[in-house]
């Protein structure tokens, strides 16, 4: 009987341990428990978490993609994902996909996969209003401002403007502070990163953008390697687009910034899985 007793026991972890397999939380096949998503928490206008709300461009987006995907709202799981940690998020199985200004490019495509991309930005220059600063060129002798360890800032100096004075602080929001209190001239990333703070409700009406971009940055959907997943996040981007949802996205997230995308590659077309 004992060893009846042992062999039921074994039977019942083992279904046990099967219905927590089934019972996932990843979200792979959609409609399961959850899905984890990646975003920034301090991006204002693309991702921002404010207190137990999400915000912002990118949130909208992968709002609108895990519903296609048959996830509901509740079903979300916002999970915090630095730039410097996004791969590693994905190879680790961290998060399903990641919607954080996240750039598709041909290095990072070695390690995970994208959709989309869902938006094209472009460096771009934040300034205050009525500023004599309209283009890159424009920025010798003038204070320059970017986040500590980005290209942006360099990449004006090298090609633009080499007599241009560089600042790198911790993070956009104190740049665009010290533009407000005089300190800084101009402050540069990607124009919707620039749109998003400018959009903040502290800053309507005191900075714009100059409207110029001179790059371009095809905002995908990070995956992990080998996903499947990416075709019907294309046709979820694509659906957005179509149905006006995008657009209407995109002008909540930047209004009174006057902001307006690049119309030659926006809205984009998802084209990433090819």
């Amino acid at each position: 009987m004992r060893k009846t007793g042992y062999a039921f026991a074994a039977m019942a972890a083992a279904a046990a341990l099967t219905l927590t397999a089934c019972g996932g939380g990843s979200g792979d096949d959609g409609g399961g428990d959850k899905v984890k998503i990646g975003i920034k928490f301090d991006q204002p206008g693309l991702g921002f978490k404010d207190g137990d709300n999400y915000k912002g461009f990118d949130v909208d987006v992968a709002k609108y993609v895990a519903n296609e995907l048959g996830y509901k709202e509740d079903q979300i799981e916002f999970v915090s994902a630095p730039s410097a940690n996004r791969e590693t998020m994905l190879q680790n199985n961290q998060v399903d996909m990641i919607f954080a200004t996240y750039s598709i490019t041909d290095e990072r495509k070695k390690v995970v996969d994208f959709a989309g991309p869902y938006f094209v930005a472009g460096q771009d220059l934040l300034v205050k209003k009525d500023s004599d600063i309209t283009s890159p060129e424009d920025l010798n002798g003038k204070n320059l401002c970017s986040v500590t360890g980005s290209t942006s800032a360099r990449k004006v100096k090298e090609k633009y403007a080499s007599k241009v004075n560089l600042q790198e602080l911790p993070g956009y929001a104190e740049c665009v502070t010290q533009m407000a209190g005089g300190t800084i001239d101009a402050v540069t990333t990607d124009d919707i990163i620039l749109a998003g703070l400018a959009a903040q409700p502290a800053y309507q009406g005191k900075f714009e953008l100059v409207g110029k971009p001179f790059s371009e940055e095809r905002y995908g959907v990070g995956l992990p390697k080998g996903s499947d997943k990416c075709e019907a996040i294309n046709e979820a981007i694509t659906k957005m687009i179509d149905s006006g949802e995008w657009k209407k996205a995109l002008e909540s997230n930047t209004e009174g910034t006057g902001y307006t995308p690049n119309a030659k590659v926006n809205p984009p077309k998802p084209d990433a899985c090819a």
